[in-house]
């Protein structure tokens, strides 16, 4: 009877507790550390349980498909996670704490990430400044490699208006012996279509860092979790 119900019903789902022992995520993880799970199995442990719809591996494999890796899952917000049927707020939670963890992990252990395309650059501010009430205006100084040196906040304003200022975008570019800058500012409406002010300002800081030879590799606008490169539109010239 039972085997005919499985027939019937949904496809028969293994659980974490039918695994043999010898390759459940935890119990891997104990026997031989970290460094030798993949992904799937480091987000299985932290997120501990799985759905109705499958076991906890089946969820976190979901969610990596879901975001798009790591990375994605790193910048999503509170409410996309928890809005993933199986994770809700406890879940999502224990997702946002253990890459908070990550990013303080790093900064402490002098940490520099490289940034070689927009989406780089995008993953170190979008989760902060998608939800602002108020233009900010960012700058993330590299070095000779691309690596960030600091980002820094350079210009808060009001609603339609950041009141950037060359002299400021690159007074810590100066202090930081930065070899290059992306400039980075938030629309608050939630769209980062860039406006021709956007695209003066840009050509304005474009020549100020040409005098001062710092170069500027991008200007991104960040919205509801989504954003613009002017590099990408070609808006950079």
């Amino acid at each position: 009877m039972k085997e005919e119900n499985k027939r019937a019903g949904t496809a028969y789902r293994v659980t974490i507790r039918e695994l043999p022992e010898e390759i459940r995520p935890r119990e891997r993880l104990w026997r031989e550390g970290p460094g030798a799970l993949t992904e799937t199995e480091l987000l299985a442990v932290i997120l501990r349980t799985g759905s109705q719809e499958g076991s906890v591996l089946d969820l976190a494999a979901y969610l990596l498909g879901v975001f798009g890796g790591l990375p994605g899952i790193a910048r999503a917000a509170f409410e996309e996670l928890s809005a993933v049927k199986g994770v809700g707020p406890a879940k999502a939670a224990q997702l946002m704490a253990a890459v908070e963890l990550g990013r303080r992990l790093s900064a402490s252990a002098g940490f520099r990430p490289k940034v070689t395309t927009p989406e780089d650059a995008a993953s170190l501010v979008l989760a902060q400044m998608r939800h602002l009430d108020r233009e900010e205006f960012r700058v993330i100084l590299l070095d000779t490699k691309n690596q960030v040196l600091k980002v820094e906040t350079v210009a808060v304003g009001g609603l339609n208006s950041s009141g950037v200022e060359p002299r400021e975008v690159f007074k810590s570019a100066v202090r930081q012996s930065a070899a290059a800058v992306i400039l980075v500012h938030n629309h608050p409406s939630g769209d980062p279509t860039p406006s021709r002010e956007d695209v003066a300002l840009t050509r304005r800081l474009l020549q100020a860092g040409e005098l001062l030879g710092i170069e500027i590799l991008d200007h991104l606008i960040i919205g509801d979790n989504k954003y613009v490169s002017l590099k990408a539109e070609q808006l950079l010239k």
